[in-house]
């Protein structure tokens, strides 16, 4: 990357209507920062299909920036919380089943967690409650379609795992309202992940205070083996009118 960087976010990927979806953009900032962990923290929405700017900073960071409008920033940062163990590929399938079942109002068509995505089309991170747990996860098997030439899921797309569900945390497991947003995500991706393989997305509340709430997220294979790793710090909006 030279002085700047010009891309645009296709509609697809987006989280609410005509937002970026935001684990996404994280991952496309975060593959352009020159540290293993990344810290990128959102200042304001990233738009759909509108080109905006990426920017390099001091010390191996990234902006994305609107103009004059910071939108984004990743900076290299400290390794991220430890996970618990995952939930079995039953345990993480049963949440997602259940959760389907009777998902929570507010949901909209989020490339992440959006209840009307195929396979190709979206994460179908539908993590439900996981029962005798602190925990909510989801099973889930990535497309063919969201893979790249190699047959593995694009590192952004990783990111984006790491995203959702922690709003699901903050629902069910904080009794937050719809409508919470990511303003802070700090990963590490720790190998590849093939698509059309079982994954299992879960997260854990980590802290709660006022209209913000932390949680850890963590993605692994069927069999438990961890691929990534985050903590995320969620805000809900303040209520309009």
């Amino acid at each position: 990357m030279t002085d700047f960087e010009t891309i645009t976010v296709p509609a697809h990927l987006s989280g609410y209507p005509g937002v970026a979806f935001g684990g996404y953009v994280a991952g496309v900032l975060a593959a352009r920062a020159a540290a293993k962990t990344v810290r990128v923290d959102f200042r304001r929405p990233v738009p759909t299909q509108a080109p905006v700017r990426l920017v390099p900073t001091a010390g191996g960071g990234v902006e994305l920036v609107d103009g004059e409008l910071l939108l984004a920033a990743a900076s290299p940062a400290e390794p991220a919380v430890e996970a618990p163990a995952a939930p079995s590929w039953e345990q993480a399938s049963a949440a997602a089943d259940a959760y389907r079942a009777v998902p929570p109002d507010g949901m909209v068509d989020c490339f992440g967690c959006g209840l009307h995505r195929t396979p190709d089309t979206g994460l179908r991170l539908h993590c439900g409650r996981v029962p005798g747990s602190a925990v909510v996860a989801a099973a889930w098997t990535p497309g063919p379609g969201l893979g790249d030439a190699d047959g593995l899921l694009p590192p952004e797309l990783v990111w984006g795992a790491l995203d959702c569900p922690g709003n699901a945390a903050g629902r069910l497991l904080d009794d937050r309202r719809a409508g919470a947003v990511t303003a802070a995500l700090t990963a590490r991706l720790l190998r590849p992940v093939p698509v059309g393989e079982g994954l299992v997305s879960y997260a854990w509340l980590l802290g709660s205070e006022g209209r913000k709430y932390r949680v850890g997220t963590a993605l692994a294979t069927a069999d438990g083996d961890l691929c990534a790793l985050a903590e995320a710090l969620w805000v809900e909006l303040r209520a309009q009118g």
